[in-house]
């Protein structure tokens, strides 16, 4: 039984969690505390003996506030990270205290079968073949990595090798096509897998980073080896989709296995007018997506799909004499992801589920994408900023200095997130690609409107007038810029 500190305790925690979301979290998407503060607060060293935990609790806040970051924010524009919907957290503080381990059904049918009817909900959000199987995992990195081991086993048993019983030793060599424009999680996935550099064909990316399908068709002829192509729905920086019709075919013609790292992309095919961007895409036989981002399931939420669910049950499957199965038990989370000991992931994706619908889903990534299209257009029209990417989704891709030489470019784009940063102004980052140093926009949060873009437009422009066009001017000595630096309007 609980103690009354411990009572207090839980009383506190959702006092404060509902406190600080209601405000809409901190009054700064930044963090207010240095590396240096944080350990301060959190270093209070190793009791002896323990503490009441209401004091305790009534620390964490006090330690951990400071030095929070604000995603939940609609102004946190850094990362495609999503907001934790309210509902979801809900759903989550319940699995914490239900305390429910969800490896196998007889552990808790009730998580249990959350998962097996959310993940029915799931492949029909999603428009993917129903009789796909589900692995509800951290994200999209052990997403892939669930996917690409059940890749494995797949394309080994069609060459007659069985890597269950025999390992990977002296398995048949398989060749991964895959993009050089492919996420660092999918190449993490693959290494944890066993596979290295010899293992990879990388295929070059257009200007928007989708993979050039005649490359891929001519490498593909080359090699007789079992074959997986990774191909990509929603470029981390361009927002991009993969021709995947075209990559479907050759997959189909040369006996590969195709899989889709859909983290944020493969939302798109919930949106009638948005779906034609994933045309193809349920040909694949596995795809790996994030829960946390369009879907905003609190942390950690992601999906393994795979449509041959034998496969996907080989690779993951953990048996034991003391993990009883019984007729008419009903689904087992753990033949679909690495993990015995595990959260009940499927209680905060049901409850978010029902809370937003069909209509709900269609509609927040609606917004999102016209949002995106419309600061497109704002700073497009900005002589001096360039758009890199054709905005397709959710993530526009911009630099503030393109003709520079890399070290200047990288600079003044420092300069520039400092100045658009200060003042609690909005969530930025800056990132590599094309040989340029960018900014990129993420429109993910649930809470942002055409309003919050809007403002985030004025600031843009605001720090660009203010800090780029003096930077660019001190450092190539041209003299004043050709164009006002203030007095500018938004076009409508």
């Amino acid at each position: 039984m609980m103690n009354e500190a411990e009572k207090r305790a839980l009383e506190f925690a959702a006092q404060q969690g509902a406190s600080y979301r209601c405000s809409g979290g901190s009054d700064t998407p930044h963090a207010r505390a240095t590396a240096s503060d944080l350990r301060k607060l959190f270093d209070v060293g190793l009791p002896e003996e323990g503490r009441d935990a209401d004091t305790v609790i009534e620390d964490l806040v006090r330690a951990a506030e400071p030095g929070l970051v604000g995603n939940v924010r609609p102004d946190f524009f850094a990362w495609v990270m999503g907001g934790s919907h309210p509902a979801g957290v809900a759903a989550d503080w319940l699995t914490s205290a239900w305390g429910q381990n969800s490896a196998i059904y007889q552990c808790s049918p009730a998580a249990a079968t959350a998962e097996e009817v959310a993940a029915k909900w799931l492949l029909d959000l999603m428009r993917l073949p129903q009789q796909c199987s589900v692995g509800f995992t951290t994200g999209a990195t052990m997403a892939s990595f669930i996917a690409l081991a059940a890749a494995r086993s797949e394309v080994l048993a069609q060459s007659g090798w069985d890597v269950e019983a025999d390992g990977l030793q002296s398995a048949p060599a398989i060749k991964i096509f895959i993009s050089e424009e492919a996420h660092s999680s999918v190449w993490s996935a693959l290494r944890f897998l066993g596979f290295g550099r010899s293992n990879y064909v990388v295929i070059g990316s257009d200007d928007q980073g989708r993979m050039l399908i005649d490359e891929l068709s001519s490498r593909v002829k080359e090699h007789e080896a079992p074959k997986i192509i990774v191909c990509q729905a929603g470029h981390i920086n361009s927002g991009a989709f993969d021709d995947f019709q075209e990559i479907a075919k050759l997959a189909a013609k040369h006996g590969a296995w195709m899989h889709v790292d859909g983290a944020f992309g493969l939302w798109a095919n919930a949106v009638p007018h948005l779906a034609h961007l994933c045309m193809g895409v349920e040909l694949a036989d596995s795809w790996a997506v994030d829960g946390h981002k369009w879907l905003q399931v609190p942390y950690d939420s992601g999906f393994a799909i795979v449509k041959n669910t034998d496969a996907h049950r080989r690779a993951m499957d953990i048996t034991a004499s003391y993990l009883n199965e019984s007729e008419g038990d009903g689904r087992n989370p753990t033949h679909f992801v690495p993990e015995l000991s595990r959260r009940a992931r499927g209680f905060a994706v049901w409850a978010v589920i029902q809370v937003l619908g069909r209509q709900g889903v269609c509609e927040i990534v609606s917004r999102h994408c016209a949002c995106a299209a419309r600061l497109s257009k704002i700073l497009a029209d900005e002589p001096g900023i360039k758009i890199l990417n054709d905005v397709c989704l959710n993530q526009i891709a911009f630099t503030v200095s393109s003709d520079m030489p890399a070290e200047d470019s990288e600079a003044i784009t420092n300069e520039f997130l400092s100045e658009i940063g200060s003042d609690h102004g909005p969530f930025l980052r800056s990132a590599k690609w094309k040989g340029h140093t960018i900014v990129r926009v993420s429109v993910i949060s649930p809470d942002t409107t055409m309003q919050h873009i809007e403002e985030l437009a004025r600031r843009i422009l605001s720090a660009y007038r203010s800090v780029a066009y003096c930077t660019v001017r001190r450092i190539s000595k041209q003299g004043p810029p050709s164009v006002p630096m203030r007095g500018l309007r938004l076009p409508t």
